[in-house]
C-alpha cells in the first residue's frame, strides 16, 4: 500500500483561530472595550435578551452590535430601534463565527468611542463553541423548551461558557423543565460559572445578568 500523510485540518484551523483571538483580546484590551459573545441555540431569545441588556446599559455605556446571521437582517432590523450601533454580518452558510469574520466584523463595525460591543454568534449548540470569536465573555443561554438537559447533551458550549442565563422561564408551567436540575446539569460541565433565571418578557432576573455586565465591563474600563 501506498503511504499517506495524515493532515490534521482541524487542529491548524483552531490554532491559528485562538493565536487571531489573542491578536483581538489585545487590541479590545488596548482600547478598553468589553467584548461579549452571545451563543445559544435557534430561537433561544438571544435578540431579546441582547435587547433588555442594551436598554440597561445604554445610558451609561455607548454600544456596538454585530448581528451574525445565515441570511435576512431580521434581527439588526430588531436591534437597531434601540437606537445603537448595529452592523449585519451573513456568514455564507457557515454555522459558526471565526475570529476572521470577528476581526472583519469589528472593523466595519467601527470600534471607536465605543465601551461595549457584543457580538449575536449564529443560533447553533456545537460549532460556535469550538471557535474563540476573541471576546472576553461568552454569555449562553438555555431555554426552557430546550430542555433541562442540553448541557449535558452539548458539553463544549457550556464548558467555553464565562456567564448563562436560562431563558423563557414563564411558559415552565408547558415544559417539563426544572431549573434547579438545570443549574446542576449546568454546573456538572462548568462548576463555578455564574447562572441566572430570567425571564424577558416579565423582565424577570434580567437587572442581574445587566448588573453582571456592568461589573464585567467596569474591570475591563479600569484595565
Amino acid at each position: 500500500m501506498d503511504e499517506f500523510k495524515i493532515v490534521e485540518i482541524k487542529e491548524d484551523i483552531l490554532s491559528r483561530n485562538n493565536e487571531q483571538a489573542k491578536d483581538i483580546r489585545r487590541e479590545m484590551r488596548e482600547k478598553k472595550i468589553f467584548f461579549l459573545n452571545v451563543m445559544s441555540s435557534p430561537g433561544s431569545g438571544k435578540t431579546t435578551l441582547i435587547t433588555e441588556i442594551i436598554n440597561g446599559l445604554k445610558n451609561d455605556y455607548k454600544i456596538g452590535i454585530i448581528e451574525a446571521d445565515l441570511d435576512s437582517a431580521v434581527d439588526a432590523e430588531t436591534i437597531a430601534k434601540t437606537g445603537v450601533k448595529v452592523v449585519q454580518i451573513h456568514t455564507l452558510g457557515a454555522c459558526h463565527i471565526t475570529c476572521q469574520m470577528s476581526y472583519e466584523s469589528l472593523s466595519a463595525l467601527g470600534t471607536d468611542g465605543l465601551d461595549v460591543v457584543i457580538l449575536e454568534n449564529i443560533g447553533n449548540l456545537v460549532c460556535p463553541a469550538e471557535f474563540d470569536t476573541g471576546a472576553n465573555k461568552n454569555l449562553v443561554l438555555l431555554s426552557v423548551p430546550e430542555g433541562d438537559d442540553k448541557p449535558l447533551k452539548y458539553p463544549l458550549m457550556f464548558e467555553v461558557a464565562s456567564v448563562v442565563a436560562i431563558t423563557k422561564t414563564d411558559v415552565g408551567k408547558i415544559f417539563d423543565f426544572s431549573p434547579e436540575r438545570a443549574v446542576e446539569n449546568i454546573h456538572k460541565r462548568n462548576p463555578d460559572v455564574p447562572v441566572f433565571i430570567t425571564s424577558a418578557k416579565l423582565k424577570q432576573g434580567v437587572d442581574e445578568v445587566v448588573n453582571y455586565l456592568r461589573c464585567e465591563i467596569e474591570k475591563v474600563k479600569r484595565g
